[in-house]
């Protein structure tokens, strides 16, 4: 099976029902030998891009993981990016908001760690919360500070999407490509890897009893997850599903996905005026003797 990116492509603003959305697909690899030798190749590829990315110095990439517990976010970023140059490459984990965050609007924490030009930046999680989990939980949203008369719960999530589409308008009209990526996940495989997790020394520090409670609000988050997919994908900053319960096959998906977003880049290295040739050339000179 040959990776179409396209496939998993969400489009601008047609309605959006997770149910038909599959969260496994036929796999592209035929066994564990042919996943690894994929994957490397697929790496390969995505350091030789950053090296020019990083040469050409013209465009900013960030990288947007959403997806329930357990998706599998960290899991696609480390092998994806593991041949990354980490000189040229930040990732970013936003979890509770602090109290100076809680102090500015909803996209300031997320603003602050944009990643420059020829530079990749990752969210782990993103300023996409805000319309995810607190709409889930409008506690959290009472608790946030806002003016009553601007905490109108029948609209601030519509006018949530519309701050967010303008600031991702406002990136990709200065050169920043956004790619978010939604990791689509099972309601039983995530009981099985939250199963696993119990017995796995390097997983289970991180779980607790509140995964197990967060469980409870399963529909609820695919209503949020819907209602933001459908308002915030648009033609230069679309979302992807990617079916997340094979986890080798989503992230060959993924990676392919991220190659071919910077392939789409009209990237070149800087080219050698006839000033810097000169100054090569009297380099050569001195290095010959």
């Amino acid at each position: 099976m040959k990776i179409d990116a396209k496939d998993f492509r969400v489009p601008s603003g047609k309605k959006v029902k997770l149910s038909k959305w599959p969260t496994v697909v036929e796999p592209v690899y035929t066994s564990k030998e042919e996943y690894k030798e994929l994957l490397e190749r697929h790496v390969a590829e995505l350091s030789s891009l950053q090296q020019l990315h990083y040469a050409s110095n013209r465009y900013a990439l960030l990288l947007i993981f959403q997806g329930m517990d357990g998706a599998g976010k960290d899991g696609a970023i480390r092998h994806v990016m593991s041949g990354i140059n980490p000189e040229g490459c930040e990732v970013f984990s936003f979890k509770q908001p602090s109290a100076e965050e809680l102090e500015h609007d909803f996209l300031w924490r997320t603003t602050c760690h944009l990643p420059e030009r020829g530079r990749i930046g990752i969210f782990n999680r993103s300023y996409y919360e805000e319309v995810l989990v607190v709409r889930v939980h409008p506690e959290i949203l009472r608790s946030q500070g806002l003016p009553e008369e601007l905490r109108d719960e029948k609209t601030i999530w519509e006018e949530r999407y519309e701050s967010i589409v303008d600031m991702e308008r406002h990136l990709h009209r200065n050169g920043t490509k956004i790619v978010k990526i939604f990791l689509h996940l099972s309601e039983e495989e995530q009981r099985k890897r939250f199963l696993a997790r119990i017995d796995e020394p390097d997983k289970n520090w991180k779980f607790s009893l509140a995964d197990i409670h967060e469980r409870k609000y399963w529909k609820d988050y695919v209503n949020a997850y819907e209602a933001c997919l459908r308002a915030t994908s648009t033609h230069h900053t679309p979302w992807y599903v990617v079916p997340a319960d094979d986890k080798d096959n989503a992230r060959l998906i993924v990676s392919r996905i991220v190659l071919d977003s910077l392939g789409d880049l009209k990237m070149a290295y800087p080219k050698t005026t006839v000033k810097r040739r000169a100054e090569l050339e009297t380099i050569r000179k001195r290095l010959a003797k």
